[in-house]
């Protein structure tokens, strides 16, 4: 817990022991008095100034308020009965350090008022201390004036920096919980992609190996080159090196229909010119995916694949004669369907499954339009 003076030096940035003179400079104006009962009274008055001052940094809610009014009313009585308006000094710097908008402008103006009228008070009535005090006092007017506001937007900077350093920080979290899912995404696509076409493929090969050796023997041949592509893309994936391109995706599911003795057909052009990277690496991903649940769910025995390409954006579609899918919005909340959408979402892409006599589905990427020169090249 912080103790006054730690609170007294953090809005004001002084030692408040530094404070102290101010405390004493009184004493001088107070003493120059002849009456007792006046002396008593400015002793007391300062010593309430004092207890009512640290009150206001140790106090919470309307209490602070409440002690900031004492402060006005005391810093008041001493500029009219002695000319002592250096207690504004102290007001000023406390004044700033509120937070409440509507109370900081109120006694803001209350204190900058009572400040305006003990000082043309006391030259109404010829006060010896404030005319010898001029320079002090107009630099006291001038510090009642501006040092409020000075630090009310200080500190109201310093918050809006902290509220700003926690939202980077807020911000930098997302960033890190988006990469890990991502990953975990791109993990279980190419994974997920490559171990059902392992299984397949040793399905087949158990059923070749008394039959027919030497088709066992390529089976099991394209097994390993099947776990080792893996292993690269799983290492590509986690150093982050490339990207998966659309034609080697394209490669990898050829591989997969074929071992699941699916009949494929593909329409378009693999070889992407307007698309960036990062959506086609999305595409590729979000094209494996759609193949894998065509195999491992479908029961299909052809799947066909379009590719169309335009100024604005791509459409991939990929079309099976399967089963179809019973309930399409409740499938896509899956973690295969909903990776790929949340991918998607990512790249300002978009996906669409309809599921009549069989499934097709949409899948759309925005295209990057290159700027033409003035002479048509590119």
């Amino acid at each position: 817990m912080q103790t006054w003076s730690q609170k007294l030096r953090k809005h004001t940035g002084l030692s408040p022991y530094v404070w102290v003179v101010f405390y004493i400079l009184p004493f001088y104006f107070i003493f120059h008095s002849a009456s007792a009962i006046t002396i008593a009274s400015g002793i007391i008055m300062i010593t309430a100034f004092f207890v009512a001052y640290v009150l206001s940094f140790i106090s919470k809610g309307w209490t602070i308020y409440l002690w900031t009014s004492v402060q006005i009313a005391i810093s008041t009585a001493m500029g009219l009965l002695f000319g002592y308006v250096y207690f504004s000094l102290f007001l000023a710097f406390l004044i700033g350090n509120l937070k409440n908008k509507t109370v900081f402008f109120t006694l803001y103006f209350i204190h900058l008022t009572s400040t305006a009228f003990t000082i043309n008070y006391g030259f109404a009535t010829d006060n010896s201390v404030i005319i010898t005090q001029l320079p002090f006092v107009f630099l006291s007017l001038i510090a009642v004036i501006l040092l409020p506001v000075s630090t009310y937007n200080k500190n109201k900077e310093e918050k809006l920096q902290g509220q700003l350093e926690d939202a980077n920080k807020r911000i930098s979290e997302l960033v890190k919980l988006e990469e890990r899912q991502r990953i975990a995404r791109d993990l279980h696509d190419t994974l997920g992609h490559k171990l059902s076409l392992i299984g397949l493929k040793s399905d087949l090969a158990g059923k070749l190996i008394d039959k027919n050796a030497s088709q066992a023997r390529q089976e099991l041949a394209d097994i390993q080159w099947t776990a080792r592509t893996a292993l690269k893309e799983v290492r590509e994936i986690v150093t982050q090196m490339r990207g998966v391109k659309l034609e080697n995706a394209l490669q990898n599911v050829e591989q997969m229909l074929n071992a699941a003795n699916i009949e494929w057909e593909i329409e378009g052009d693999p070889r992407l010119e307007h698309t960036s990277l990062i959506a086609e690496n999305v595409l590729s991903m979000a094209l494996k995916e759609a193949v894998t649940n065509v195999v491992k769910h479908s029961k299909a025995t052809t799947c066909s694949i379009m590719i169309q390409s335009s100024s604005t954006e791509l459409l991939l579609e990929v079309k099976d004669n399967g089963v179809g899918i019973a309930d399409p919005v409740e499938q896509s909340r899956g973690n295969g369907l909903r990776g790929m959408k949340e991918r998607l979402e990512f790249v300002n892409g978009s996906l669409g499954i309809i599921s009549e006599k069989g499934t097709r589905i949409h899948i759309r990427v925005p295209n990057t339009v290159r700027q033409v020169g003035a002479e048509g090249k590119p």
